[in-house]
């Protein structure tokens, strides 16, 4: 009973350890699908954050990307920024190869030490050019995007030629204003792009800390050089607009003084034109003589000139005294130079006070030579101009006529200038040659050259006479006859009769033509006068004589 007590208890126990190793059993599964469902969800969630953050940092990326477009090489401030970098990076390498090659210096002992350091001194001297050709070792960023332009000294405006040179500097001026302004425009839109730029990247910092953190503090760095830039810009732009302003001032200043003055000379010129103008309407209505009114005419253009000339010349020297040292310094080279104008200006105060020469008058003018023979048509400062006619000079030597011949007045000091209209004096002497032979009635023919010279210059006989007691007024006359002339000369083809008579100085050649024709005809009608011209005589011997003999030579 007792066994079969114990058996029931055993069974009993058995059964009851089984019931509860079961229920553990069940108790433990159930708690780890729990655990493993927890973990699936917690994966779930980390996956999905990770593709979140991704997506960000893609998002974030492709707007760098598109900033880093916009912020392109070709701008120059980041070309410069970029200069900068290149120049602080070699200018490391470069003290750190120099740190090298002061240790190799003092402790390089085997041969691979000697190579490095040979190598490293000639890397030295590559990098220090490039640091060179890098604007310096100490060269800031920007430092000459953010300089303004230089401005001028601004000249002070002492003639109205200067204005353009003022007008000029005022646009070059306003053109580097501009310049300057748009370059702080463009820095400004750059620095707006780098703080997007910086936004992106401290928000991609902020997601991958340990990817972006350098690049982040680069960033950072750059923003605040290229801010620091803006703001130094900032500072200058008005600095340099209001220098702009006090130099524009000044310059407009001087415009404004010369044009006042021109306003002013322009005024004088006019009121001296008009006076002059007056002037010579009244000398037009009250000399009648033709010389007399060109001269005083001339004399009248010359005084306005030079009062013309005073006005300017004491309204823009300042100086005289400063002007007449100059002038004395350079009157020699300017004598030597301009020799020849100084002579002809002081030839014709010579020919216009002297009254040698005036114009209408008939003049010769020797000159390279030739001989030109012509009327005065004016006398300028320079130069005379004559109007060749046709004259016994022309028809004898030149061959041409009617040219128009401009002399120096100079000449008047170096040539010969004969004048056949001086003074009161229109006539001149004249003459024609006759041959005849030696058989004629030679005084016959010399008194019938006479008559008829006598006949046909009788006119300009009076005149001249008329005109020589004038002369006497300004020169001393002893021969003053007016009448023909007639010489005769032994010639070796027959007797020559020569015939000198007065006759018009404009019309020498008609009188000459007249009178030759009119001796040609009377000598032709009377017997006893024979013309005689170039003859030869041929004798013709037909009888041979043999040669003499004289001290045993042929003669």
């Amino acid at each position: 009973m007792r066994r079969f007590f114990v058996q029931g208890l055993t069974a009993l126990l058995f059964t009851t350890s089984l019931l509860c190793a079961t229920t553990e059993l069940q108790t433990s599964s159930e708690s780890n699908t729990t655990d493993i469902n927890a973990t699936k969800v917690a994966q779930e969630a980390a996956q999905k954050e990770q593709e979140l953050k991704e997506r960000k940092i893609t998002t974030y990326l492709n707007k760098i990307h598109q900033l880093e477009t916009q912020i392109s090489d070709e701008n120059v401030w980041v070309k410069s920024y970029a200069s900068y970098l290149t120049s602080l990076k070699v200018k490391n390498n470069l003290e750190n190869i120099r740190k090298r090659i002061k240790w190799l210096t003092k402790n390089a002992k085997t041969q691979s030490d000697f190579d490095e350091l040979n190598g490293l001194i000639s890397k030295e001297s590559i990098l220090a050019s490039q640091i060179d050709k890098l604007k310096g070792e100490n060269s800031a960023p920007f430092s000459e995007l953010i300089t303004p332009p230089q401005i001028d000294e601004v000249p002070e405006i002492t003639n109205p030629f200067e204005v353009f040179n003022g007008l000029s500097l005022i646009k070059k001026m306003d053109a580097g204003f501009e310049d300057y302004k748009k370059k702080k425009e463009n820095l400004a839109a750059l620095v707006k792009l780098l703080r997007e730029e910086l936004s992106l990247y401290k928000k991609l910092y902020a997601l991958n800390p340990d990817e972006y953190e350098e690049v982040y503090k680069q960033k950072e760095t750059e923003l605040e050089r290229f801010e620091r830039a803006l703001d130094t810009m900032t500072v200058t732009l008005d600095v340099y607009q209001k220098r702009l302003e006090i130099a524009k001032i000044n310059i407009n200043k001087g415009i404004e003084k010369q044009i006042f003055g021109l306003a002013k000379i322009g005024i004088s010129i006019l009121l001296v034109f008009v006076v002059f103008f007056l002037l010579k309407l009244v000398v037009k209505k009250y000399i009648t003589d033709n010389e007399r009114f060109y001269m005083a005419n001339k004399i009248i253009t010359f005084t306005n000139f030079t009062v013309i000339i005073l006005i300017l010349f004491f309204n823009y020297i300042e100086n005289v005294s400063y002007l007449v040292t100059i002038l004395g310094f350079a009157s020699a080279g300017i004598a030597i130079a301009m020799k020849d104008w100084f002579m002809s200006i002081l030839g014709w105060l010579v020919i216009v006070f002297g009254g040698s020469i005036h114009v209408g008058d008939r003049i010769r003018v020797d000159m390279d030579g030739m001989k030109y023979v012509g009327d005065v048509l004016d006398i300028s400062l320079l130069r005379i101009t004559i109007l060749e006619d046709i004259t016994l000079t022309s028809i004898m030597q030149n061959r041409r006529a009617g040219r128009i011949i401009f002399v120096p007045n100079n000449y008047i000091f170096t040539r010969m200038i004969a004048n056949y209209t001086h003074h009161s004096l229109k006539t001149v002497w004249d003459g024609v040659k006759i041959t005849i032979t030696y058989d004629s009635n030679h005084k016959k023919a010399m008194h019938i050259v006479k008559e008829i010279a006598k006949k046909y210059s009788k006119g300009y006989t009076d005149i001249t006479r008329k005109q020589l007691n004038k002369l006497r007024q300004h020169y001393s006359l002893k021969n003053t006859n007016v009448e023909p002339r007639i010489y005769s000369f032994i010639e070796p083809h027959g007797i020559d009769i020569e015939a000198w008579y007065l006759t018009n100085a404009y019309g020498t050649l008609t009188l000459r033509s007249v009178i030759s024709t009119e001796i040609l005809d009377a000598f032709k009608a009377e017997d006893d006068i024979t013309i005689a011209y170039p003859t030869q005589k041929i004798n013709l011997e037909t009888k041979r004589y043999d040669p003499i003999v004289h001290n045993d030579e042929l003669v």
